[in-house]
């Protein structure tokens, strides 16, 4: 019985491509046999919605397996029956149909190639591109790094990913798809890139963002402190009377720009912390600072909110 590309995915026939592409990620991630060694029910799982969403992810072939010019495997569905004949010492195809026979002989001859008259020559179609999904984390895609993965078939591929690739990026592997038929070229593999978030760098385009914590006794006096950045730490200077959300500027510690080989830069923003336990001595300290500017602060923090109060 054939599959049902859609049922294999989990999605309906009118599902969005954003919804497969959602449906295949997660299936991938909950079958891959990475995560499940030895298991052959997984592996066969992970072979059929692989092979599922190598038709359905591509728009023209989901197009085309809709109408039915396609099967499952992504082969084409034969028409007609069509059957070689001889006669008179020649060869060539007719077509069947209920009225009768119609010579098409000369039509394939034309799109096959024929060796001499009346004779079939060689099929020649290239392989058709295989899709796949991988997840790197942050760092690896911020700085580059090279994957190999396990194919749905049983083979694996290495994969090379360049520094600042984005998230929904597809990546080319020219000649690692379907193999071509007779002189045809192979198809590619194309690689969708999902990257994982990380728990303290952020991304804006080439940039880097980084919130730094500080004590009071730091933003006041002014401190060195040690900040992470993608390309390894590096000591800040904090001048004193920093506040909270003040950012800093570290020129050429984003990533570099794949297409242009410009470098971000990577943006420290800084946030006031207490400590988590109330401190008596420091809570002394603030009253007799207050008490010194006469029951307040000596300045409005919030004076450009006055005007919405």
């Amino acid at each position: 019985m054939a599959t049902d590309l859609y049922s294999e995915l989990g999605v309906s026939r009118n599902a969005s491509d954003e919804e497969i592409r959602k449906a295949y990620r997660s299936l991938a991630k909950e079958h891959h046999p990475d995560l499940h060694p030895g298991d052959k029910q997984a592996e066969d799982k992970f072979k059929r919605i692989s092979a599922a969403f190598a038709i359905l992810g591509d728009p023209e072939k989901r197009r085309r397996y809709d109408a039915g010019e396609i099967d499952e495997t992504g082969q084409e569905r034969a028409a007609h029956q069509y059957y070689r004949e001889y006669a008179d010492g020649t060869e060539g195809f007719r077509y069947h149909s209920r009225g009768g026979f119609e010579d098409f002989g000369d039509i394939f001859g034309d799109i096959f190639g024929r060796a001499g008259r009346g004779r079939a020559g060689e099929f020649h179609m290239a392989g058709m591109d295989y899709r796949y999904h991988l997840e790197i984390d942050f760092l690896e895609a911020a700085l580059g790094t090279k994957k190999r993965v396990t194919l749905p078939e049983g083979g694996t591929l290495d994969i090379n990913v360049p520094a600042g690739v984005t998230d929904g990026q597809v990546l080319r592997l020219r000649g690692k798809g379907e193999p071509g038929v007779g002189r045809g070229q192979p198809g590619d593999a194309l690689i969708e890139l999902s990257i994982r978030s990380h728990p303290i760098f952020q991304r804006d385009g080439d940039d880097i963002i980084v919130e730094v914590p500080l004590s009071i006794d730091e933003a006041v006096l002014g401190a060195k402190v040690q900040v992470p950045t993608i390309h390894g730490t590096v000591a800040l200077n904090i001048p004193k009377g920093t506040s909270g959300g003040q950012t800093f500027r570290l020129r050429g510690k984003g990533i570099e720009n794949a297409r242009t080989k410009h470098k971000g830069d990577q943006h420290v923003r800084t946030r006031l912390v207490l400590p988590s336990q109330p401190d008596p001595e420091l809570e002394k300290a603030m009253q007799q600072w207050r008490d010194a500017k006469g029951g307040t602060s000596g300045f409005d923090p919030r004076a450009k909110l006055r005007a919405y109060l």
